[in-house]
């Protein structure tokens, strides 16, 4: 199932984080309730488990967002975007040591917000070392791929993809609820995923070897769909299964 990108807020002054919530919303992303401190934030990171986070430098208390952003990169691996006003110059030498994927300079607009967040994103994913797929749609990250359809990304568990499906330069992602199009070849989309479940099949086809139901010499089936078995992949895809 495509899910929306949670992305966690912290932000003390609470109109202005009720404000990026809304902004984030219309965009289709998943906002946090925001958190105002040091503290907060890292409850809030443990409960909601974000996939990207939104951090003001300016946080109220003896730990500001330079402090939670050395945190979050020490404990949690996840992306994140500073939101800066008029910093002085101690404050920025110190933002910069951390080498953040993206800045937000307030005020920003919903355009900018989306702008970075991809900005962000992408530039996590190629910082992680997962190999890109044409065009830039699609990145890997904590076991989850972020496959773009319009204007935004989706979240998307390699465990629930059932199998792909090639149709010349695009390839279309089944999982257990939806049917997803992305551009890129197929042997790039399994490296993308990079996973030991999946098999390549046949020449337009790769399963996830959990999802599969029956098989038989020519083909296997997965959710009543038949998908036809190659005999150069049958026997790589027998000894993955243990069955041959």
């Amino acid at each position: 199932m495509a899910t929306s990108i949670k992305v966690g807020i912290v932000e003390d002054e609470m109109l202005i984080g009720e404000g990026i919530a809304r902004a984030l919303s219309e965009l289709g992303y998943v906002p946090t309730e925001p958190a105002i401190s040091y503290t907060e934030a890292l409850e809030m990171i443990k409960r909601e488990q974000p996939d990207i986070l939104l951090i003001d430098i300016q946080l109220s208390g003896k730990k500001d967002g330079i402090d939670l952003a050395w945190k979050i990169r020490e404990d949690y691996n996840v992306p994140f975007i500073f939101l800066t006003a008029n910093s002085d110059v101690k404050t920025v030498e110190r933002a910069k040591k951390l080498c953040p994927p993206a800045y937000l300079v307030k005020p920003f607009n919903k355009d900018e917000l989306y702008t970075s967040i991809e900005i962000c994103l992408h530039n996590f994913s190629v910082s992680q070392d997962k190999k890109e797929v044409v065009d830039k749609e699609n990145y890997l990250i904590k076991e989850s791929l972020f496959i773009k359809q319009g204007h935004l990304f989706h979240k998307v568990k390699v465990a629930d993809i059932m199998y792909l499906e090639s149709d010349n330069v695009y390839v279309y992602v089944y999982t257990t609820t939806n049917k997803l199009l992305v551009r890129s070849k197929l042997q790039d989309y399994l490296e993308l995923i990079d996973s030991k479940q999946f098999f390549r099949v046949h020449r337009s086809f790769a399963v996830n070897i959990e999802h599969i139901e029956t098989i038989n010499s020519e083909s296997l089936f997965i959710q009543s769909r038949e998908i036809p078995v190659g005999k150069v992949y049958r026997d790589e895809l027998l000894n993955g299964l243990r069955l041959g």
